[in-house]
């Protein structure tokens, strides 16, 4: 069984650089409160820690 993690957008990448705004966007995500349910792979965790600021993580089955 493999783990997924769940991102959730909890702040606006207004101010922030185009490059978190593209990685937020990459993920799925397009505004506050949005939710997706992604792979556990070292990809999605480089995503995850570029913008680990303005998202929540959980680990989930």
């Amino acid at each position: 069984m493999s783990v997924r993690l769940q991102v959730t957008q909890k702040k606006s990448p207004i101010g922030g650089t185009s490059s978190q705004r593209n990685t937020l966007r990459s993920l799925g995500l397009k505004r506050i409160g949005d939710m997706v349910v992604k792979e556990d792979r070292p990809e999605i965790r480089g995503m995850i820690k570029t913008v680990s600021h303005l998202v929540d993580v959980e680990e989930v089955d």
